[in-house]
């Protein structure tokens, strides 16, 4: 989203979890960027291979030094397509502009109304279908009824309907269904027309109030006084009127409107009719009978449009047998966007069209409008289905978030299947996470089989869509465009393209286009210029793969940046679609083979990767030795005799820099593989990063460039020796763009760093992103992240937590346009303080006795104050299943490309609530991941006893009021292998309510170990030396203040802190979560007390 939209929610600068990738704010502001950064008061750079061919980088790149803005070049710069090569290739080739290619779009949906996207150049529709994966637009019209003689119809919400006499119905059955119209919309549109409605039914509401009044007032000038009874009784229903209108106002509450379908079989086909008489304001507008009947979008390419004031497109598809019609709306202008950067047409403004015009598309919409945006498996499986059914070229896929095991999970297993065996080419965006490294998001920059892509911006994009007073004079990478390498080594990032653009968004925004800036954006302009090449491939009858494009991106591109380490945020380089055209037609008669990297350290079974990573100042302080397999892989429709068995070729094995990374000379390849060993010394390098590759070039096609490359990613980490421990750095200088990267190992007993950045030199306001990372194994990159702007020079302070003994990447970046008008150097100054007190226990677990727990308490570094604080202020309950029915889902939109049918088990789960509450369902084995988990799906439903439904979640469940009752809970898991569903059948799932302010235990510490029981001995604070041990007690809550009703079996959740920080928050004492350093810690809750006469009868005998 990340903006995931990165979580799910796009690749943006947001939460992990970001939907749709939509970039951060567009901050534009822009100037000069460092060509070379300074080692040792010398500016170096090593030969890195990036292209088999020579290339001018400052004019390919869009880095015009003179570069001047007119009307065609300011245009041209809205939709980027100079940078990449696009422009001279369709100029050269303007048949091969993306015509016989398809594009999925896996995306928040497409609307087939947005400029430029009807038809493509050569009059064929552009749009070939549109589906809802997610299955959030979904209607349940399983309910058939029959009309009645003067052609009406009962429809699901209950109002009666007339249905049109032409429509042709040979059976006579009518299935209806309802919706709360909301639940179609996005929040932006939601919100305008609640507002446009609420101010129409202010006026109304007005109005009545405004007659009401003058009733009453006629009432009392005609009746002076009022004896009568009934004259009594009409005033006080006059009054009761007019009062019952003005608080009318305070208790409006706009649920939607409910809109009825109706599906039938016209004897060809099923059709869809909807009345929409609940959103328009004439009476005469919206009835079922004038709407113009719709089918499945991809027969007629037929679509509708709500209301005139929603403006909103949708387009309907009937399933199984009309029992459920799905209605598509896109959750976001996000995915419009992105399919018009890709292929957009538009005859009269072709500097705005698209990369490929000529391409067709198929919307797979795989956000979830019930979770806003939030990409679901369901969605993620069914879009690679339709992108196989409908026999796509390529996918784009602009979204994606952290995961902690790369290149792994049952979308990354069906993804590879797509790839190796239907020959689709998968493209999708890296992240928008930067600028610190192995902040690639899953899938695209983690999966080995997906080419991700980072997000550049040239000169003429800076001046033109992102209207910079100067421009930069060369382009450059967009700071928070993610960096590899992945946690495993690869390389993470593939290649860049434009990471901004201004395109077609949806009708219901208002507008034509507009400017969005993300890795969203250079995903689809990456996809589009592969759709040249592949148009391109087939018109001249060259075999399409994804093996050999890819090859020919790379080996092509032109580097961004001078050192070698610039790979790691910009791939191989900004794509050049004229020269990988030109590589593709040269390697013709070439095998298309993929080189699959395995990669172990010699004598270890596992882990094993796919590419070198020393990030460690153990693993930085040795030589080491690796095994590496390279084994070609060929599509599985490969033929044995005629491409396996003669495939034989003879490596030359290159490295960038033979003193760091040793290796053979020559490698012979066959069909089965071959493994070498690798010798890296880090020994001699200095401290920070540093960047390598082996690589190998093929003896007889050295024109080929490297076939394969095995990444060599060094961060040697300084040690920090002085105690108290702090590290200075001082005077570092930065321009726009300028990004520093230091790396500290954090020492063994640091847990949480106190930091003061200082600025000076500098007149107009600079903005800093600053970021830390570390890495643990299974788990994602611990990061934290800041930006801050600086109005003028000044200090300012901030804390985070660290993991001790573990290298600590530091990277501090001035934003690529910040410093605008000003040609001043920023001088920053940056100090590290590392604070920790080591305990014995990283989670605090209190069993349910009345017994304490015992805590350890160490400063190893410097002396701290030691202040406990802790809190409990959740609760947990668990619950098992009443139900659990295993289906098989009925549709082809579930049916797997390899045939396989998928399953469905449905686990139904009671609770209730005595009074209302927070809640928030938490499923442990399933939850945060989406890409790394082996299950498709784990959507659930809560709703009470009257079948109203109040929450709706998946991956990330979000806490939600619920009123005293009983409720439902359904959790839906999908997978095609009944086995893996039949042990989920008794699945436990929790469901955790936060606690009322009053209701939250604050947990008393003591220095003896009775002190819970004798109320003495209360532990407050001390001063920690390092060195000296402490101990203290954690009690358990009094059962007095245990939440009511808390059952046997739950858990009281919080947060445990020790120390006291320095400066920053200052209520980590009341709160410790508030802490940079707090830990878990949670309160079984024990049998209830007996009664007092059970009790007195009980036996106290064991059995």
């Amino acid at each position: 989203m990340q903006n995931s939209l990165f979580k799910g929610v796009c690749f943006g600068r947001l939460k992990s979890f970001s939907p749709p990738y939509l970039s951060p704010p567009p901050f534009i502001e822009t100037k000069k960027r460092p060509k070379s950064r300074s080692r040792g008061g010398k500016c170096w750079v090593r030969a890195m291979p990036c292209s088999s061919a020579k290339v001018n980088s400052t004019e390919d790149n869009g880095a015009l030094r003179n570069f001047k803005l007119n009307e065609s070049t300011f245009l041209a710069s809205l939709m980027p397509k100079k940078e990449t090569g696009a422009d001279r290739f369709i100029e050269a080739h303007p048949e091969f502009d993306g015509r016989g290619v398809v594009i999925a779009i896996f995306d928040s949906g497409v609307d087939p109304a947005a400029a430029g996207l009807q038809v493509t150049s050569d009059g064929k529709p552009k749009i070939l279908d549109v589906i809802d994966c997610t299955g959030s637009g979904d209607i349940d019209t399983s309910n058939v009824v029959k009309a009645d003689t003067d052609g009406c119809i009962r429809g699901d919400s209950g109002a009666s309907l007339v249905v049109n006499s032409s429509w042709k119905n040979p059976s006579g059955e009518w299935h209806v269904g309802y919706k709360l119209v909301y639940e179609l919309f996005t929040e932006t549109l939601t919100s305008r027309l609640k507002k446009e409605r609420k101010k129409k039914w202010d006026e109304k509401n007005q109005e009545a109030i405004a007659e009401a009044v003058k009733h009453l007032d006629e009432f009392d000038k005609k009746h002076r006084k009022v004896e009568d009874a009934n004259l009594k009784k009409a005033r006080e229903d006059l009054q009761n009127r007019v009062d019952f209108l003005r608080k009318q106002a305070d208790s409006y509450d706009d649920k939607g409107p409910v809109i009825d379908a109706v599906v039938w079989h016209d004897g060809e086909l099923w059709r869809v009719a909807l009345d929409t008489q609940t959103l328009e304001d004439e009476p005469e507008c919206g009835k079922l009978a004038d709407f113009v009947p719709l089918t499945n979008y991809r027969i007629e390419r037929k679509f509708a449009v709500f209301s005139k004031l929603d403006a909103c497109t949708f387009v309907a598809n009937v399933f199984d047998e009309g029992k459920i019609l799905s209605i598509v709306t896109d959750c976001s202008p996000h995915g419009t966007h992105v399919a018009g950067i890709a292929t957009a047409f538009h005859p009269k403004e072709p500097l705005l069209n698209g990369v490929a015009p000529g391409a067709q598309l198929v919307s797979c919409k795989i956000g979830d409008s019930r979770l806003g945006s939030m990409e679901t498996g369901t969605g993620l499986t069914r879009a690679l289905i339709a992108a196989v059914e409908h026999k796509c070229d390529l996918i784009n896929m602009s979204y994606g978030e952290p995961t902690l095991l790369p290149d792994y999970g049952r979308f990354v297993d069906l993804v590879n299947e797509v790839v190796n065996k239907h020959h689709l080419i998968f493209v999708s965006s890296a992240g928008n996470n930067g600028p610190a490294l192995s902040t690639v998001g899953a899938p695209g920059g983690t999966t080995s089989s997906i080419i991700g892509v980072g997000a550049y911006v040239s000169p003429a994009m800076a001046a033109g869509a992102h209207c910079v007073v100067e421009p930069p004079s060369e382009g450059l990478e967009y700071t928070w465009s993610s960096r590899g390498p992945t946690v495993d080594g690869d390389l993470g990032v593939c290649i860049s393209a434009p990471g901004g653009a201004v395109a077609p968004v949806p009708t219901w925004t208002l507008q034509r286009r507009m400017l969005m800036n993300g890795t969203s954006m250079s995903s689809p302009s990456a996809c589009g210029g592969i759709a040249l090449l592949v148009s391109a491939m087939k018109a001249e009858g060259i075999l399409v793969s994804p093996y050999s494009i890819r090859l020919a991106l790379e080996n092509t591109s032109n580097p961004v940046g001078s050192l070698p380490e610039d790979k790691l945020s910009t791939g191989q380089g900004l794509m050049q679609v004229d020269k990988a055209h030109e590589y593709i037609q040269k390697a013709r008669n070439v095998p298309c083979v993929w080189y699959q990297i395995k990669i172990n350290q010699a004598g270890r079974s596992a882990p094993t990767s796919r590419g070198i990573y020393l990030r460690e100042a153990s693993s930085c302080q040795q030589c080491t030795e690796w095994t590496v397999q390279v084994e070609p892989r060929f599509h599985e429709d490969a033929s044995n005799l005629e491409q396996l068995v003669p495939f034989e070729e003879c490596i030359e094995l290159h490295s960038s820099e033979k003193e760091v990374v040793k290796g053979p000379e020559y490698l012979l390849l066959t069909h089965n593989g071959r493994s070498f060993n690798v010798v890296v010394d880090p020994t001699n390098l200095s401290d920070g990063l540093h960047y390598y590759e082996l690589y190998g070039i093929d003896c007889k096609a050295p024109w080929r460039g490297p076939l394969f490359r095995i990444p060599v990613t060094i961060t040697k980490p300084m040690g920090v020796k002085n105690r108290p421990p702090l590290i200075s750095y001082s005077g570092m200088s930065f321009l726009p763009g300028h990004i520093e990267r230091k790396y500290v190992e954090v020492p063994i007993g640091a847990t949480w760093v106190e930091a003061t950045m200082r600025t000076s030199g500098f007149d107009t306001a600079r903005r800093f992103f600053v970021d830390t990372v570390q890495i643990s194994p299974l788990l994602r990159p611990m990061k934290w992240e800041s930006v801050i702007t600086f109005s003028s020079p000044s200090a300012k302070s901030f804390t985070f937590p660290v993991e001790g003994g573990r290298t600590m990447e530091l990277a501090i970046a001035q934003f690529w346009s910040s410093g605008i008008g000003s040609h001043g150097t920023t001088i920053v100054d940056f100090e590290i303080g590392f604070h920790g007190i080591n305990i014995n226990k990283e989670e605090v677990v209190l069993d349910g006795s009345e017994a304490p727990v015992r805590i350890d308490a160490e400063a190893l570094l410097s002396s701290e104050k030691l202040v406990p604080a802790a809190i409990l202020n959740k609760i947990r309950v668990p619950y098992r299943p009443i139900d659990a029915k295993l289906s098989t889902l009925p549709t082809d939109r579930d049916k797997l490309p390899s045939g396989k049918q998928i399953l469905a088990l449905t686990l139904t789960y009671k609770f209730k609530l005595e009074d209302g509450a927070e809640v928030k369902p938490q499923v442990p084995l399933l939850n945060n991941r989406i890409y790394d988990n082996k299950f498709e799906s784990q959507f659930y439903m809560i709703s009470d006893s009257n079948k109203r439904v109040y929450a709706m979640g998946d991956v990330y469940p979000d806490s939600k009021k619920l009123p005293k009752g009983e409720y439902t809970l359904q959790l839906y898991l999908r997978h095609d292998n009944v086995q893996y569903l039949e042990k989920m059948k008794q699945l436990v799932l929790f469901i955790e309510r936060n606690l009322e302010e009053k209701e939250v235990i604050r947990l008393s510490f003591y220095s003896q170990p009775d002190g819970p029981v004798m109320g003495n001995g209360s532990f407050k604070s001390s001063v920690l030396v390092p060195g000296v041990k402490e101990a203290f007690y954690v009690g358990p809550p009094l059962k007095d203040k245990l939440p009511k009703n808390s059952s046997e079996g739950s858990v009281l959740l919080g947060a445990i802190s020790y120390g006291k920080l320095s400066f920053g928050v200052q209520e980590e004492g009341k709160n410790p979560q508030k802490n940079p350093a707090s830990y878990n810690i949670s309160y079984r809750v024990p049998p209830n007390k007996l009664e007092e006469d059970k009790g007195k009868s009980s036996s106290t005998s064991l059995h």
